[in-house]
């Protein structure tokens, strides 16, 4: 860590700017390599205080709302591609202010829309190309509510529906500038090769009729051991075979490992024969709701897992091993039974307090926030990479609470 936590103000998300740095040298490198193209997919972070640095390297960003696209044109100011499971017309009005790449679910909603686009766009003296989400029919998720290839998933237009749309209205697909799918989550690159051919053997016939197809995100590009060289050789293999611009847009990759969840001991209670609980000013469904709806333990520095501890050691080294740890359940300060991150080990007592650092948390976390039991919201602070500075960038307060109700 490139701060002290005793000096922070809790709650707080703390975000090292070195650390998003050498996340962009490594994207830069694959852009480099291969000449795609990379969005920031807003959806996972959308720290507009770091725009400035993202966009030396990025291209633009991914939207899935007006709110996001707007963003996206207002501080990240390059490209900005949305889609949207569907669209209101009022959404489609707001979009042809914002966004420079419109995409689909459905030929529907293409068809309904595209006229009025068009209209409106040409008022604007704005460019608007359209874009379709397919469904590769083709699961490499393990979580199904992040799977969007799953049994009766609501996204992207399935191989025998894309026919028979193009069957009905053969002018359709020359309304259509970009294919795009998504369907990994946190995973490698051989994830991506097995995609890859699950499309072509689809959606071959129409891949050449596109200016660009976008392989979507989920691609886990920044974390150690991923296979870089696979993903270089998948993105300039299509784009030679077909013709095409392909776009990756990673969130989880760009801020991947930069970011801190900064949270204070308020509360030790004893639960014995069980094991002591902790109750920190951070709470689990308001501050990092993934780990509820994934679910996931997230990591806390200097703690180990104690369900971990019996993994290939003896039962005396693990019985040594748990006399010299201090082990806590932790958990929030809200009325919900399941505020609970999980059991840690540490080598030393906590006490009332003292800080609880968890990691990788500039992902999905801060966009998530709620105000559950009225809660206080965490600030945000930037760690700036020259000097080390750490910045409050955004502190919040009850009016944040207030105006959100009626």
């Amino acid at each position: 860590m490139n701060f002290n936590p005793q000096e922070i103000n809790t709650p707080c998300f703390v975000i090292d700017e070195s650390l998003l740095k050498q996340n962009l040298d490594i994207l830069s490198s694959v852009k480099k390599n291969t000449g795609c193209k990379i969005l920031l997919a807003l959806k996972c972070f959308s720290m507009f205080k770091v725009f400035p640095l993202l966009r030396q390297e990025l291209d633009g960003v991914c939207a899935s709302s007006p709110h996001e696209a707007r963003l996206g044109r207002e501080e990240f100011k390059k490209e900005v591609h949305t889609f949207a499971a569907a669209y209101s017309e009022n959404d489609i009005l707001d979009l042809c202010e914002t966004t420079d790449h419109l995409v689909f679910n459905s030929f529907a909603q293409l068809e309904r829309f595209k006229d009025l686009v068009k209209k409106r766009a040409k008022e604007l003296d704005r460019e608007i190309e359209f874009g379709i989400r397919i469904n590769p029919e083709h699961s490499e998720g393990a979580t199904p509510i992040y799977d969007p290839c799953a049994s009766g998933s609501r996204l992207g237009v399935k191989y025998a529906n894309f026919v028979k749309a193009i069957n009905n209205n053969k002018d359709i697909i020359g309304e259509v500038s970009g294919i795009h799918w998504h369907n990994l989550c946190e995973q490698d690159s051989d994830c991506l090769e097995r995609t890859v051919k699950a499309v072509e053997s689809k959606f071959g016939e129409f891949i050449p009729k596109m200016k660009y197809v976008n392989f979507g995100g989920g691609h886990h590009i920044t974390r150690i051991g991923y296979n870089i060289k696979l993903l270089e050789r998948i993105v300039n293999d299509f784009q030679q075979k077909w013709g095409v611009q392909v776009y990756l847009e990673p969130g989880e990759a760009v801020a991947l490992n930069a970011g801190y969840f900064v949270a204070t001991v308020l509360d030790i209670i004893n639960d014995k024969p069980d094991m002591d609980i902790i109750i920190m000013d951070g709470c689990v469904p308001a501050h990092m709701p993934d780990v509820l709806e994934m679910p996931y333990r997230p990591n806390i520095v200097n703690s180990t897992n104690p369900d971990e501890l019996s993994i290939n050691t003896t039962e005396s080294e693990e019985n040594s091993y748990k006399k010299e740890q201090y082990i806590y359940r932790i958990g929030g300060l809200s009325c919900l039974a399941g505020d609970v991150a999980g059991k840690y080990a540490f080598k030393e007592p906590l006490k009332i307090g003292d800080k609880l650092v968890f990691t990788d948390m500039a992902i999905y976390s801060m966009v998530k926030t709620n105000t559950f039991n009225g809660i206080q919201l965490p600030s945000i602070a930037l760690v700036r990479k020259d000097d080390k500075r750490v910045e409050i960038v955004r502190e919040f307060d009850y009016s944040d609470f207030k105006n959100r109700l009626s």
